[in-house]
């Protein structure tokens, strides 16, 4: 199979090894409408206990279990339907079953808002006494623990209800983001080596790594200029979501969204300020990294298309996705011959949905689905960045897989804050094989792609988040949102950040319109706090072998069961005390001087 011409082709005629097998999550589309139809009738079943959750321990049961047993059907029937909706996003009947999906879902949610509130009214005292007497109940012990923690921000059975009917709304600037740009954005052709090649967000960073100025810049200059034709658009959608998440934190009686955004995680604001602090007393050698390459690629003016050029020089590494895929196996082999073989499991069984095509979602993502397997949405280039994507994307669906076959549905989504550390983790080990075997060339490829990750999994992350708490903190302050403001605000960061070696444009300062993580407020700053602790993990993994790795793959397994710094603390990272951020900054630094020295040898 040719690998270049996967971009935009028919779906139809891509191999059937090649997408995602979603017969195994239902055979039929008038089986997942089996589901959808019953999923009221589970709802009228647990609205029998309205009023009476915590008279008894047997009814307390009784509702947690009915209300996970229609959550993990619920899912069942989302995950279905969202995948079927990305594979094309222009497809109108696979848009109506995500929206039918989403309507479903704050029905659910809306009729059964009262029991967090009835389980509320139970002292701490009464509901220890019911742990005791029913033992079925000591499987939610951390459910209900967290749940009188957060007490003081959960309103009456009536309020709650309210909140549950504006949560399609909440959505909808997301919804609303993901459809202009992925299926209603055309962007031009460019051309590059006499041939003309359309413009997508998939092939973007091919672009940026043209070695051919004028091919990046016409490519920046599209994209962005795209971008900026709707961001009158794209601003009020985003302050939206902004004003959404404001209203969230008011009801719930929080301080700030991002107080609210932490709680959940049992984190206090200032773990977010030290995080920020922590980087920047790093962000000199970012400075340092931006000189290098300013003086590397022998330009005037380093400008924002030129970050993603690598000065070691263009790959020649074109590997088919069998290549990539087996090198992950190759490169993951430390963690066992049991991780391998499941990693081998989902490259066989269509867990992964391949190549890029018109309409499919941008990006790549994995997804869990209780009680079936997990899905990989990938948007495959032979490169040696998309190899590191599948190693990073395999990583999340194998902690899905762990934690999905150890734990009850209640615990079956691990915490976001340590989403991205099984993930990363992968990412390190992946990167540690292959510098192993490489020539001085391909070591110096290799430190260049990890600078790189650190580059944009830490700090464009944590610009990102610093980025997050200024515009909201101006819409807490009543200030006014508009793309102008926005970019304002970025600007100054990216200035911050990048330091005195590269030339802004307005552009660049407008990057913040094409951030579709922006609509799930407060959640990129765990990119970095996952790679932090996935760092520290890694070097355990190749220092202790086999010994840690069973002390890995516990944590694999704990998915919500506690918090998720405690869980950290299990695989012997302990996040609160900032030392592994601190200790993987330093690693940046260590290897930004081995990739300095790699050009005086």
């Amino acid at each position: 199979m040719n690998e270049t011409s996967q971009t935009f082709q028919e779906r139809k005629n891509i191999p059937e090894q090649y997408l995602w097998k979603l017969k195994d999550i239902y055979p039929s589309e008038e089986l997942w409408e089996k589901d959808f139809q019953a999923i009221p009738g589970y709802v009228d079943q647990i609205q029998q206990y309205r009023g009476c959750v915590a008279d008894t321990a047997e009814n307390l049961y009784n509702t947690l279990d009915l209300q996970n047993k229609t959550s993990e059907i619920l899912e069942r029937v989302a995950a279905y339907a969202m995948l079927h909706r990305d594979k094309n996003t222009a497809d109108q009947h696979n848009q109506g079953l995500s929206d039918r999906a989403v309507a479903l879902s704050v029905q659910v949610e809306s009729r059964l808002s009262f029991i967090m509130p009835e389980i509320l009214e139970l002292v701490p005292e009464k509901l220890e006494s019911f742990l005791a007497e029913d033992g079925r109940l000591q499987k939610y012990r951390h459910f209900l623990e967290n749940l009188q923690r957060q007490r003081n921000h959960f309103r009456s059975p009536e309020e709650e209800e309210i909140m549950a009917l504006t949560g399609e709304m909440a959505q909808a600037p997301g919804t609303i983001f993901s459809l202009l740009t992925n299926a209603d954005m055309e962007f031009p052709e460019i051309e590059a080596a006499g041939e003309k090649i359309r413009l997508t967000q998939g092939n973007f960073i091919d672009f940026m790594q043209n070695p051919v100025r004028e091919v990046r810049q016409n490519a920046f200059n599209s994209l962005y200029e795209t971008f900026a034709a709707s961001s009158n658009t794209i601003g009020a959608t985003y302050s939206s979501s902004i004003k959404a998440d404001l209203f969230q934190a008011r009801v719930r009686r929080y301080d700030s969204a991002l107080e609210a955004a932490l709680d959940p995680d049992n984190l206090p604001v200032s773990f977010y300020d030290r995080l920020l602090e922590s980087v920047h007393r790093h962000l000199p050698a970012v400075h340092r990294y931006m000189e290098l390459k300013k003086k590397r690629l022998g330009v005037d003016e380093l400008r924002a298309y030129d970050l993603y050029l690598p000065l070691t020089g263009e790959s020649n590494w074109k590997p088919t996705i069998e290549v990539a895929q087996q090198t992950v196996i190759n490169g993951l082999s430390v963690m066992g011959e049991e991780y391998t073989a499941l990693l081998e499991k989902g490259f066989r069984n269509r867990w992964l949905d391949v190549y890029e095509t018109k309409g499919k979602r941008s990006g790549a993502y994995s997804m869990g689905v209780y009680g079936i397997h997990p899905y990989v949405l990938l948007n495959y280039q032979p490169s040696m960045e998309n190899v590191f994507t599948i190693a990073h994307e395999m990583g999340h669906a194998l902690h899905s897989h762990y934690t999905n076959e150890t734990q009850p549905y209640v615990y079956s989504h691990y915490p976001i804050l340590l989403a991205e550390v099984a993930s990363t983790v992968n990412e390190a080990l992946l990167f540690h094989h292959l510098l192993a075997q490489a020539e001085p060339d391909e070591k110096a490829a290799l430190l260049e792609k990890n600078l790189e990750q650190f580059r944009t999994t830490v700090f464009r992350q944590i610009l990102f988040a610093e980025f997050e708490q200024k515009i909201h903190a101006m819409a807490e302050a009543g200030e006014p949102l508009t793309p102008a403001r926005f970019s304002e605000v970025y600007g100054k960061l990216l200035e911050e950040y990048y330091g005195p070696h590269l030339v802004l444009d307005d552009h660049i300062r407008g990057e913040w319109a094409r951030i579709p993580h922006f609509y799930s407020a407060f959640y990129v700053y765990k990119y970095a706090t996952g790679f932090s602790a996935a760092i520290a993990i890694s070097e355990m993994v190749l220092k202790e072998g086999k010994g840690f790795v069973d002390r890995y793959v516990e944590f694999l397994k704990s998915g919500g069961s506690d918090y998720p710094l405690e869980t950290l603390r299990k695989a012997g990272v302990d996040l609160a005390s900032g030392e592994p951020v601190d200790k993987a900054l330093d690693l940046f630094e260590q290897r930004l001087e081995e990739f300095e020295q790699s050009f005086l040898t």
